[in-house]
């Protein structure tokens, strides 16, 4: 679909993120005739990828000098302008933003030695974390890209599909960004999984065509019995994820078998508040009982690391059959579909008392608390004997598929698939590794090397003194950090 101007106003103005109508139209013009005469592998005309990005980043809620930024975020690579003709044109803010991407764009992933790799996704990160602005209009040019992958060479879409689904999808996703995750996860799979894609699509579709019979039935019976206690909701259903449901019927307890996955499609219940999502729990379990051994997860009392919050619930539906709904507001949706880009950001920053020259410098994107680890990877060094290690410690650390923990008092702790108690501990502190007697999961005396899973209660049995860390624990951690700990307390006692 292609987009305009008009087009990108109105989701500006959807989002109160207008502030300068005239100024867009201007930039917006400028760079059309930049491009003038261009045309994409598509056989689309050049312009249409810079409206699509602008477009995508109004949707996701960015602020105007975002999208002013992606209308002309290919300028300095397409066409003879400078960076300092957009700063004269349209101020310090604008061509920072379009010299960040340009440079982000600039850092190839795929195709790279390990050494050249490694410090490639580096930049990336100090990008981020300089404004993280820089990185989403980057994600937006790529799903785009990704979308329109059949127009390019044979020999370039496996490359690019790869990347996709180790840099740019994990990335979306450790943003928050579910949407755009989904999306790029399952432009990509076709081309890096051609077979077993095929394969998928073939075992789903009676599967698909069935649960959504079913769960349109679910889906008025709720809206039924939430107008009858007079909750003020919205209520939908999503299809799971293609890319997601292979994955998932890779586990081993799944075993390829899709009649163990419970949730092909999920409904979603979007309240007006908090309060709302736990009255309405409480009319969802009144009228269809819940799954005894698949249980309740509440991420709103205990949000996921990126910020995702929802309520999930498996109820039997009048059927018997086993059924997701999950229950969330509506500023928390835009937070699960949005992430790092949700649109409330800007105006919760402005109601807290940001300075508007902190908005116009864009200081007010930088990393938040909860995204220290951006601040964290950045800063990343080789710290590590070889290069192969250090690649692989920060592929885990950055990008691999992430865990929610929990400490005994409630505290969440973001850490790498397969991660284990000593990876908990030296998250939790670079000490109490050193204090570790022994562990235990969900209650349960358990061995140190055990693999945690999302949602476990992780708790360290300390002992009275710091002890020397075992040598075998470097065969099983995770994490850049508890790896460097460890070896440098074996340095130091053993005087090396």
């Amino acid at each position: 679909m292609e987009f305009t101007l008009k087009d990108i106003i109105h989701e500006l103005v959807k989002a109160h993120n207008l502030v300068d109508k005239s100024r867009l139209a201007e930039i917006y013009l400028y760079s059309d005739v930049k491009h003038a005469g261009q045309v994409r592998q598509t056989g689309e005309s050049f312009f249409s990828h810079p409206i699509f990005v602008a477009h995508s980043l109004a949707s996701w809620g960015l602020d105007q000098t975002s999208v002013e930024a992606a209308l002309l975020h290919e300028i300095t690579e397409m066409t003879d302008t400078n960076i300092k003709e957009i700063e004269k044109q349209f101020g310090v803010e604008c061509a920072l933003l379009v010299s960040g991407v340009t440079r982000v764009g600039q850092v190839k992933l795929r195709g790279s030695q390990d050494e050249v790799f490694l410090e490639n996704l580096r930049k990336m990160f100090v990008a981020m974390a300089q404004d993280i602005r820089v990185v989403i209009i980057r994600l937006a040019d790529r799903l785009h890209n990704i979308s329109t992958l059949g127009a390019v060479p044979i020999s370039k879409q496996k490359r690019i599909s790869v990347e996709t689904l180790e840099v740019y999808a994990p990335l979306a996703d450790r943003l928050g960004m579910g949407k755009l995750k989904g999306d790029l996860e399952d432009y990509a799979f076709p081309y890096v999984y051609p077979e077993e894609h095929e394969w998928l699509v073939l075992i789903a579709k009676p599967h698909f065509k069935y649960s959504k019979k079913n769960i349109l039935e679910t889906i008025n019976r709720i809206r039924q019995q939430l107008a009858k206690h007079g909750i003020k909701a919205h209520t939908e259903f999503r299809l799971k994820r293609k890319y997601s449901l292979f994955r998932k019927l890779l586990r081993p307890e799944i075993n390829r078998d899709i009649s163990r996955i419970h949730d092909l499609m999920a409904i979603r219940i979007i309240t007006e508040d908090t309060a709302s999502c736990y009255s309405t729990l409480g009319i969802i379990h009144q009228y269809w009982k819940p799954v005894p051994f698949l249980g309740i997860s509440d991420f709103i009392a205990q949000p996921k690391p990126n910020g995702y919050q929802s309520i999930h619930t498996k109820v039997f539906d009048n059927r018997g059959n086993i059924v997701e709904i999950q229950i969330r507001s509506e500023e928390m949706h835009l937070q699960a579909e949005f992430g790092a880009a949700a649109h409330f950001a800007y105006a919760r920053a402005k109601h807290e008392g940001v300075s508007d020259e902190k908005l116009e410098r864009g200081t007010a994107f930088t990393i938040s608390e909860k995204m220290a680890w951006v601040k964290q990877l950045a800063g990343w060094q080789q710290q590590v004997i070889g290069v192969k290690e250090t690649l692989s410690d920060f592929h885990l650390d950055a990008l691999s598929h992430h865990i929610y923990v929990f400490s005994p008092k409630g505290d969440v702790y973001d850490l790498p698939e397969d991660a284990t108690p000593v990876d908990y501990a030296f998250n939790v502190h670079s000490n109490l590794g050193f204090y570790i007697q022994s562990a235990k999961i969900n209650d349960k005396i358990t061995s140190v090397d055990a693999k945690l899973k999302s949602g476990d209660v992780v708790e360290i049995i300390k002992t009275k003194k710091p002890k020397s860390p075992n040598r075998n624990w470097l065969r099983f951690v995770k994490t850049h950090k508890a790896k460097l700990e460890i070896k440098k307390a074996l340095e130091k006692s053993t005087g090396v």
